[in-house]
This record gives structure tokens, sequence and C-alpha cells, in this order.
């Protein structure tokens, strides 16, 4: 069946569940060094870690006879550009659900790495390798995007090699739910970057930002934070801006091919030559959303994509924070952030990857409305009320944020103060 603007509108109502279904699914990402040379791992190891992960229960995904992912119980592996991995979880019912298929995942992870000699790092963006001597991988997609993407983006090979980020999936009841949720995790995405920051040391030295991986980003084709999502926005209003939107590549019988003469309308107009103009169908539509690449983006369901990746400490934090927010007092937050100017918000944007807490929106800094954001994500959480098996609310999650705020010390901090320590960086492996 082939796609209609009408049909890319349904498609996203479709998304549209209960409250009692909310889900979440988290996915967060690796990057993998060879113990032995401090070299991120090539494909012919990550080739031995998936087998050896396949004794755990995961199956393999291949793309013709190569592996390039596995997956188990709802759960996928994927592997990135230069060989980071990415768990992408269930969609599970709470904080404690997910938190605890990351640790499961994690347990299984680290018998494998030990006993290949490999090391995990748990950071927004490689502290050791330079961009030309990272190891990619036959996956043919990213043959594509390694010729498409700087064209439109002087970071962008960065961003394919060099980053790793934490990212959160969540639901809507309705169209009003959707735009709600939109314009505050839009709105509140220069806090995110200050507030789980994590990628200081670039190339073995003290870089000038907290978040280089946001830096990257900003810098990156396809991405960024549109002025259009702090519209009112709605279905429509997105599939316009999905339609308008260049395609990255079209997969056509098993082959990507690159789309970057064309925008999604030219697809569904039929005038792609290279696919004999044959028209879209709902997995070339889920492909194109797959593509963009701002801060936050809407599939069937709302993805947030701002978080550096973090080690253990935080990795059930950031999830904790929004769904605090967004699942337990969404109109709290609504409230507040309804009056910011988008320009202000924007310019917070801009600066938060290097001043971090000390970027200003609204006439104070980032450190204040983390600190008032906290506040509101525990609140939510306490009238959610979800339980563990000692009797625990989901507020449990936030004592790493909480930590950050009292030491106005976030992973960043941490992460220059092991540095300065030790400059062989092995502090910054995975314990």
């Amino acid at each position: 069946m082939t796609i209609s603007k009408e049909q890319i509108i349904q498609y996203f109502k479709s998304g549209i569940k209960e409250k009692k279904d909310f889900k979440i699914g988290i996915e967060h990402e690796k990057f993998l060094f060879d113990s032995k040379n401090n070299k991120r791992i090539d494909y012919s190891k990550v080739k031995e870690m998936f087998s050896a992960l396949n004794e755990f229960g995961w199956n393999s995904i291949k793309e013709g006879e190569n592996i390039v992912g596995l997956n188990k119980e709802g759960k996928n592996i994927t592997l990135e550009p230069g060989n980071q991995i990415e768990l992408s979880g269930e969609k599970l019912n709470n904080i404690h659900e997910a938190c605890a298929e990351s640790y499961d995942y994690l347990f299984e992870l680290k018998q494998v790495t030990k006993k290949l000699d490999i090391k995990i790092v748990s950071s927004g963006f490689d502290p050791i390798s330079k961009l030309h001597e990272i190891p990619n991988n036959p996956k043919q997609r990213y043959k594509l995007m390694t010729n498409d993407m700087p064209l439109g983006g002087e970071l962008s090979l960065d961003m394919m090699y060099r980053t790793c980020g934490t990212q959160l999936n969540i639901d809507y009841s309705s169209e009003e739910d959707f735009f709600k949720k939109f314009k505050v995790v839009n709105s509140i995405v220069p806090i995110s970057i200050a507030l789980f920051a994590n990628s200081s040391i670039v190339e073995k030295k003290k870089s000038d930002y907290l978040s280089y991986r946001s830096k990257v980003w900003q810098n990156t084709s396809r991405g960024g934070l549109p002025k259009l999502f702090f519209e009112n926005l709605n279905f429509e209003k997105y599939a316009d801006f999905i339609i308008n939107f260049p395609i990255l590549f079209i997969l056509d019988k098993q082959k990507y091919i690159s789309g970057n003469k064309y925008t999604f309308k030219d697809f569904m107009n039929g005038k792609i030559d290279e696919i004999k103009n044959r028209l879209p169908t709902e997995s070339d539509l889920s492909l194109h959303l797959s593509t963009i690449f701002t801060e936050n983006r809407l599939k069937k369901y709302i993805e947030l994509r701002s978080m550096d990746t973090c080690g253990w400490d935080c990795l059930c934090a950031g999830p904790a924070f929004f769904i605090g927010m967004l699942y337990g007092n969404l109109d709290e937050v609504y409230s507040l952030i309804s009056s910011w100017d988008n320009d202000k918000i924007i310019n917070a944007y801009l600066d938060a990857p290097q001043k971090g807490f000390n970027t200003q929106l609204m006439g104070k800094d980032l450190f204040y409305w983390a600190s008032t954001l906290l506040e509101i994500s525990r609140k939510g959480l306490d009238d959610r009320d979800i339980l563990n098996k000692s009797g625990k609310n989901e507020t449990l999650f936030l004592n790493h944020l909480q930590k950050v705020i009292d030491n106005r010390t976030t992973n960043a901090d941490h992460m220059i103060t092991k540095f300065s320590k030790n400059e062989d960086l092995k502090d910054l492996y995975d314990k």
C-alpha cells in the first residue's frame, strides 16, 4: 500500500494509547575498545562478541552474510557506524522494569567483554580516538551515510563514528497530549544537555565543552532543534515537515540507494528514477522517520534524544527524570515552559554544550531550571507511586541527579577530574 499525507497523519494517530497503557522504552549506546591497544574494536572483534552473546539466548540478525545485530524477547542490539553497540529495549511499564532490563543486558555484556579483552566506555563522545582511526563495518546504509552526511553538516562523520547517546521513547494519549509533551521536551533540551553532559574529553585532551556530543549533533546534517517544534504542532504539521524533508536513503530490493537529491514528497509523487518511480510504502515511511536526527522526533511514539550516554550511575536517572515530568506531572511542567521565549530557548540550546549550567535562559541559569525540573519530576514519580519489591517508588532513580544538583557537578566534570589525575584514560573505562 502506498503512502498519502492522510495516511502519514493516520500513522501518527495509530500511536495514541490510553494512559494506563503507556510504556517506556530505553535505548543506550556504548563504545568498545580493545584492551591490548586502547583502540576501538574492529568488525572481526564485533563478530566474536556477538557469537559469545548467542550463548545468553541472543539471536543473530544478518544483512546478507554479515551479522549486524542481535535480538532476544523484544530487545535488539544494533551495530552503529564505528562499531558502537546500542541496546533498544522492550517497551516496559515503569522505570523499575526498564532499569532491570538494562542491568541484565549490561551483566551479559560485561561477561562477554571481559572474556574477549574488550573495555567499555560510557561517554557521549569517544575520548581517545581520532576520526580516521575508527574501523567501520559492512552495514550497507553506513557506506551511503559516510558519503552523503557531510554534505549538510561539517561534524556529521563525528556524529556517526564518535558519539553515543541515551534515548527515551514515550507514548501519548491524544494529539493534544502529543503537542504538550513535544513542546515540553523541545523546550527543555538545553537543560537536558547541561544535566546529562558527559563528553568533555576529546582525543585525549580536555575540550572546551562539557557535552561535545551535543556540539557535534548541532553541526550534523538532518539534526538540530527546528523552530517549528515550538509552535502549535499537530500531526498534520509534522507530516508536512517530514514530507518536505530530504531523503537519506531508500531500501529497494534489499539494497540501499542514496536519496540525497530528493525529498519524501518526490518519493510520494513517483519521481525517483533510481527505483523506477515506485511509490513509498509504510516501511519506507518508517525508515525515513528514523533518519531525521533532530533532538526529539515523532514516530508512533515520541523519541527523546538529547542525553549523553553515561555509566550505570545515571543510566536510569535520565528516563526517570523525564517520566516523572511527562507521565507524572505534565501540566505543571507545561505551565512552566509555556511562557518561555522560543529564541531564548534556541540560544540556550546553542550555548549549553560549552557553558553547561552557566547557560542563561529566561534570566536564570540552567542550574536553577534543572533544580526546578528535578522537583517537578520527583512530585510526578511520587504521584505515580509505582513500587518495587522493596516497597520503594521510582524516585530512587533520581538519586544520581540529586547528587549532581547538591554538588553542582556533572559527569562531564567528573570526567575532567579523572583525566587530570590520570591522563592515560584508564579511569574512563567502565568498572
